[in-house]
């Protein structure tokens, strides 16, 4: 069984822009998003995944992904998916042994951003940084699932 272990945070400032190593734009949608699990549809540059996870609350999630053709996820997300899309630009910052995904979020999620570290560990050990802030791991409302539903312009 493949398990996430994730942890989200705000951020207090722009520090982290300075070493920032690739940024790739993300598209995706759900197929289905339901109260055990969602199946997402994402595309990244010229790959594309679809994704079911389990829906708890917290670091520790149940995370199944599989590669599938570019054209069926553009159609899969023009066509299937609930809207609004998210879409963000996706920032990679490595601090030491962890690499730092920082989503800033555009369309109707614009001005929201939210900095991710995956661990091995729920209880891992990772570097706290002057530009990571408040932790909104166990805050449902910054899941793309939420967001999908309740876009934070509407907050």
């Amino acid at each position: 069984m493949a398990v996430e272990i994730e942890r989200k945070f705000l951020l207090r400032n722009d520090e982290w822009r300075t070493s920032v190593q690739r940024t790739v734009h993300i598209r995706q949608g759900y197929l289905a998003n339901e109260k055990t699990c969602s199946v997402r549809v994402r595309t990244s540059g010229e790959g594309a995944w679809l994704n079911v996870k389990s829906l708890t609350v917290g670091a520790q999630r149940q995370e199944f992904e599989y590669s599938i053709p570019l054209a069926d996820a553009n159609t899969m997300l023009d066509t299937l998916t609930t809207k609004p899309l998210i879409e963000k630009q996706r920032h990679y910052v490595i601090v030491g042994r962890h690499t730092w995904e920082i989503d800033e979020f555009e369309g109707d999620n614009a001005g929201l951003i939210v900095a991710e570290v995956e661990l091995d560990d729920v209880d891992e050990p990772f570097d706290q940084l002057a530009w990571v802030g408040e932790e909104v791991t166990h805050d449902p409302r910054y899941y793309n699932t939420q967001l999908s539903k309740h876009p934070f312009k509407n907050w």
